[in-house]
């Protein structure tokens, strides 16, 4: 895998696998991270970077909240307190915060914000990744932020499909 700043000025485009549940993100013709169901009976994903590993998983009575769990050690990384209009806020455990929120006519656009400021936004209909020109975090931070919002774009979008389906049967 390539790191993420080596990839900007390309462009960052996600990608699914084929034949698997996953998805990578490529940029100047290489991968740069990698997202996959663990199991198809499994609810968690495996994410994969230069920089790391790790899981991600709901939590919480309703499913609705998530977290980032060092996949070696078990260690939980970051916490997602979800809100009502999609998104929420990422507090990581050193106590960086990161809102992510969700824009547009059915939330095409999805952005990371931290302190006022754009860290990341991701089209969904695009797939693509846009960083600012002088992104101020590390990139193993950086390269997290965009598999895990990419996670939680998929995310929102099987719910909402399962939230129709529940709705036509009715």
């Amino acid at each position: 895998m390539i790191p993420i700043f080596s990839a900007i000025t390309g462009g960052l485009i996600w990608s699914k696998i084929p034949r698997q549940r996953g998805y990578e993100l490529k940029g100047n013709g290489g991968i740069v991270a990698s997202l996959r169901q663990i199991s198809c009976w499994s609810r968690e994903f495996q994410a994969e970077s230069q920089y790391g590993s790790w899981r991600f998983r709901r939590t919480g009575f309703w499913r609705a909240a998530m977290e980032i769990v060092d996949a070696t050690s078990g260690v939980r990384i970051a916490a997602l307190k979800p809100n009502w209009t999609g998104g929420g806020t990422l507090v990581f455990s050193d106590g960086q915060t990161f809102q992510l929120v969700c824009k547009g006519f059915w939330r095409p656009v999805w952005s990371v914000v931290a302190n006022g400021q754009l860290v990341l936004n991701i089209h969904s209909r695009g797939k693509k990744v846009e960083l600012p020109n002088e992104p101020r975090l590390p990139e193993g931070r950086l390269t997290l932020l965009a598999i895990f919002t990419w996670h939680l774009m998929r995310q929102a979008a099987e719910d909402a499909a399962s939230a129709a389906v529940v709705v036509a049967a009715t």
